[in-house]
C-alpha cells in the first residue's frame, strides 16, 4: 500500500511535517529568551527600521507570520520593556513604535547563540541549501 498518493501529495504533507518540527525547535529556542519566534521578527524589523520608528501596519506587512496579530505581539513586547509606544506626530490614529535599549540587547545575546539554531540545517550542504531556496522560492511564484 502506498502512503502517499503522488509525490505532490508527499511534498506537501512533507512541507507540513517540517514547519511543525522547525516551530517546535524555534519554540525551544526562544524559550530562553520569554520571547516567541513572532515577537523575534518584530524586533528584528524594529532594529532595522531604528532610528525611524515604525507603524503596527508597517509591522503586519514585513512580518513572516501574516496569521499573527501585531498590535497583541508589540503590547506583549511592551510589557517586558523590549519596546516603546507613542502617538505619531503626523497621523493621531497611528502609532509609532521603537525597539528599547533593552530589545537591542536582547537581540544582541539570542545573536550570539543563533548560530547553534541554525546548525539545524547543517545536515544539508551550502550547494543543497541554494537549490532548496530556489526550490521554495518557485514553489512560491
Amino acid at each position: 500500500v502506498k502512503a502517499f498518493s503522488s509525490q505532490y501529495n508527499k511534498v506537501m504533507v512533507n512541507l507540513i511535517y517540517t514547519y511543525n518540527w522547525f516551530d517546535a525547535s524555534s519554540k525551544i529556542f526562544f524559550q530562553e529568551y520569554d520571547i516567541t519566534s513572532q515577537q523575534f521578527n518584530i524586533l528584528r524589523i524594529l532594529k532595522g527600521q531604528h532610528p525611524k520608528p515604525s507603524t503596527i501596519n508597517l509591522l503586519k506587512e514585513r512580518m513572516l507570520d501574516k496569521m499573527c496579530d501585531a498590535s497583541r505581539l508589540v503590547e506583549r513586547l511592551r510589557i517586558k520593556g523590549l519596546v516603546e509606544r507613542s502617538k505619531a506626530s503626523n497621523d493621531k490614529r497611528a502609532v509609532d513604535i521603537l525597539i528599547t535599549k533593552k530589545g537591542e540587547l536582547l537581540l544582541s545575546k539570542i545573536a550570539l547563540k543563533f548560530p547553534v539554531f541554525e546548525a539545524k540545517f547543517k545536515t544539508l550542504s551550502e550547494e543543497e541549501i541554494e537549490e532548496l531556496n530556489k526550490l521554495l522560492d518557485k514553489l512560491r511564484g
